[in-house]
């Protein structure tokens, strides 16, 4: 994967920093991720499940130190005033790159600030084989990411109350993330190793599958086959409370495994984003993404 149609960052003014106009593009640093969350959250807020404010900052700030701890290089802020303004954080893993976080805040939007946050983590994406962006609904990323050069895949989103009578399914459930590395590997072209400890819930497990669940909500899915996926997404619903409220998101075309089960289910599609590829990214199915880690 190359970092086509990149723009110019600015003047460089030492090691992981560049300046254009008022705009400072550099490399984030622990103590910035009280900021990047406030802005993140105010960007794309309204996209993430409604979680208790508390609960919500402190997975996200383990989710930054945890990319700072592994991608450091990947991991960008804009700075204008002395203030983060915008973020983009990016991830590789076994020649995978991919987009976990990007976000400018509002009042600073327009100025090519994002422009120039993507292309810091486009470069640290030089030489990957393949590429994944998870998008929201902003026209102007789903523009940027266009322009570098990525393929669009339209996502929707399920959610709702479950039905009282879905049938109980029989898996497994591990602490062995180890097993799930083959199954990423098939499926989206790179194993989630030690990246899906960072995501909350409980890991299921079949025989050629994995999903791990937060009281039925899916937060992540692969499987070798759409018959393991649709039992393992069966058995997430079963172990939600009665009367939850439960979310599938970033369902691409061609992941009917799944729709068919969630309508039937009793949960309601709506528009859900998008996914950004290019480059070798496997088959993507049957899969739901992790967003956070691809």
């Amino acid at each position: 994967m190359r970092a086509c149609d990149c723009f110019c960052l600015g003047t460089a003014m030492g090691e992981g920093e560049y300046r254009s106009g008022d705009v400072l593009i550099r490399r984030m640093r622990p103590e910035d991720a009280d900021r990047v969350e406030d802005v993140a959250y105010g960007v794309l807020g309204h996209h993430r499940p409604a979680i208790d404010d508390e609960v919500r900052r402190a997975r996200a700030l383990r989710r930054f130190a945890r990319y700072l701890e592994l991608d450091p290089d990947g991991q960008w802020v804009a700075e204008i005033d002395g203030t983060v303004v915008g973020t983009a954080n990016a991830i590789m893993r076994e020649g995978l790159w991919g987009l976990g976080l990007f976000a400018v805040a509002p009042e600073h939007q327009g100025r090519g600030v994002g422009r120039r946050l993507l292309d810091a983590a486009l470069a640290y994406g030089d030489g990957a084989r393949g590429g994944w962006i998870m998008s929201s609904e902003d026209p102007g990323a789903m523009r940027r990411y266009a322009l570098a050069g990525f393929d669009l895949r339209p996502c929707v989103a399920a959610a709702g109350r479950l039905r009282a009578d879905l049938p109980a399914v029989e898996v497994d459930e591990s602490s062995d993330l180890r097993a799930t590395e083959p199954i990423s590997r098939a499926v989206r072209g790179a194993a989630h190793g030690d990246d899906l400890a960072g995501l909350p819930g409980r890991l299921l497990t079949l025989p050629g599958g994995f999903a791990i669940h937060e009281e039925g909500t899916v937060r992540v899915l692969a499987a070798l086959d759409e018959d393991t996926a649709t039992r393992l997404l069966l058995a997430c619903f079963a172990r939600a409370p009665r009367g939850a409220t439960v979310q599938v998101d970033l369902l691409t075309a061609g992941q009917d495994w799944a729709i068919r089960p969630c309508l039937e289910a009793g949960l309601a599609l709506s528009p859900g984003g998008a996914i950004f590829t290019r480059g070798d990214v496997g088959p993507m199915r049957p899969y739901v993404p992790t967003g956070a880690w691809l």
